[in-house]
C-alpha cells in the first residue's frame, strides 16, 4: 500500500465521555471496545513507570484486505500517560490491536494493502464541511476533485451540510466507518467515570497529496523560512512559542526532520497518517527497529503515526478538571508498527465471540 491516508480533525465531543462505537476513529475520550473492559488484561492499561491507568490518545477502525487476510473487524487503540515525567518514556506508551479471529482461508477482496483506503472514499466525501470547523474556510481548497461532482449529488451534499450545521450539538454525531457495508448497533457501555481522558474529537480523512505536488507548495515556504532566520540572527534574542508544533529550526535541522517538516507544512492540521506496510515519515534518522512480533515471531510492518498538531489541539481543549492536559507530551511523532500474520493466537481470544487482544509496538521520535 502505497497511498498515505490523513486523519484530520472533525468536531469535538459533546461529551468526553461519550460512548461511541469500535468502527469510530476519534482522538482521545474513552475507549469503545468491542469485548468488556473487564476482559483485557490489567497490565496492558496500566503505565509501566507509574502504574496509573493510561488514557485513550487515538481509536482507529483499521480493517485490512492482504496477503489472503480479509479482517473487518479490527481497531488499533494507543495509549499514553499524562502523569508528569511519564509521557516522553515509551514504557508510558502502548499500543493495541484488537481483532475479530479471522480464517487464512479467506479471500482478499484486492489482494494487497489496508481495506480502509476503500472505505475512505465515502467517509470523506459525507464529511468535506467538517475542515471549515477548525479552520473557518471553505472547502475551495480541499484535496478531493470536486469537479466531477454531479449538481444532484451537490445539492444532496449541501443538505446534508445544513443539517448538521443546524444541530452542532447533536449527541453521538461522531464520523463512523462502516465495516462492509454491515448495519452497526451501538450498544449501551458502562461509563468509567474515574478513568482519566483527554479532549475528544472525531477524525475524517483524506488522501495526501503526491510529494511532487507537497514539494512544490512548500518550496517557497522554507526558503522564506531560511532568510528569516538570517535576518534573525542579527536581532535580539528570539521568544519562542510554548506550542509544540511550532517549530522552526529549518536553517540547521538535518534532511529527515527538513522532510517531516515540509509534509507537516503541507497539511498542519493533519492528526494521523496511515499506510499499512508502507514506510513512516521519520522526524530523526534514529530509528528504533520495531523487532518482531513478541506472540508468533513474525516481523512488523508500519501502520501508521501520530503527528504533532494533535498535541496542539488538545493542549489548547484541555481544561485540567474534566480533561487530562497532555503538556509533558514533547513527542515529535509516534510510530506504530503490527504483527504482519495479525496473528490471533488461541491463548490471547477473549471469551467474547473470538476477539484476539494484543500488544504491538509504539516508538517515540523527540527533537
Amino acid at each position: 500500500m502505497g497511498e498515505v491516508i490523513l486523519g484530520l480533525p472533525g468536531p469535538w465531543a459533546a461529551d468526553n465521555r461519550e460512548p461511541s462505537d469500535h468502527y469510530t476513529s476519534k482522538i482521545g475520550g474513552l475507549p469503545d471496545w468491542p469485548v468488556p473492559r473487564d476482559e483485557i488484561k490489567t497490565d496492558l492499561l496500566k503505565c509501566s513507570l507509574c502504574g496509573r491507568d493510561l488514557c485513550l490518545v487515538a481509536q482507529v477502525y483499521a480493517p485490512i484486505s492482504c496477503n489472503g487476510m480479509n479482517i473487518d473487524e479490527r481497531v488499533i487503540y494507543i495509549l499514553g500517560c499524562t502523569m508528569q515525567n511519564c509521557g516522553s518514556n515509551p514504557r508510558s506508551w502502548r499500543t493495541l490491536r484488537v481483532q475479530k479471529s479471522f480464517s487464512g482461508t479467506e479471500t482478499s477482496q484486492n489482494g494487497h494493502g489496508s481495506a480502509l483506503s476503500d472505505d475512505l472514499s465515502v467517509s470523506v466525501s459525507n464529511n468535506h464541511s467538517e475542515e471549515s470547523c477548525w479552520t473557518g474556510q471553505n472547502n475551495e481548497e480541499n484535496w478531493g476533485n470536486d469537479e466531477d461532482m454531479d449538481l444532484l449529488d451537490l445539492g444532496r451534499a449541501l443538505s446534508e451540510a445544513s443539517s448538521v450545521a443546524a444541530q452542532p450539538k447533536k449527541k453521538n454525531s461522531c464520523i463512523h466507518i462502516e465495516a462492509s457495508g454491515k448495519d452497526v448497533q451501538v450498544k449501551p457501555k458502562l461509563i468509567y467515570s474515574n478513568l482519566p481522558v483527554v479532549p475528544c474529537f472525531y477524525i475524517y480523512y483524506q488522501e495526501e497529496r503526491s510529494s511532487s505536488v507537497v514539494n512544490s507548495i512548500c518550496d517557497n515556504y522554507s526558503s522564506l523560512s531560511i532568510k528569516e532566520n538570517l535576518y534573525n540572527d542579527y536581532e535580539e534574542d528570539e521568544t519562542w512559542s510554548k506550542e509544540n508544533y511550532e517549530y522552526d529550526r529549518a536553517l540547521y535541522a538535518d534532511r529527515t526532520y527538513l522532510k517531516f517538516k515540509k509534509r507537516v507544512e503541507a497539511c498542519p492540521e493533519q492528526c494521523l497518517r496511515y499506510s499499512y506496510s508502507g514506510k513512516p515519515l521519520l522526524s530523526t534518522n534514529n530509528l528504533q527497529r520495531p523487532g518482531t512480533c513478541g506472540r508468533c515471531g513474525g516481523s512488523r510492518k508500519f501502520e501508521m503515526q501520530l503527528m504533532p498538531p494533535l498535541l496542539y489541539f488538545l493542549q489548547q481543549a484541555a481544561d485540567g478538571s474534566t480533561t487530562c492536559s497532555p503538556k509533558d507530551w514533547n513527542w515529535l511523532t509516534l510510530i506504530v508498527y503490527t504483527c504482519s500474520k495479525n496473528c490471533n493466537s488461541p491463548f490471547e481470544k477473549s471469551s467474547s465471540k473470538g476477539w484476539t487482544i494484543a500488544e504491538e509496538k509504539i516508538i517515540l521520535q523527540s527533537e
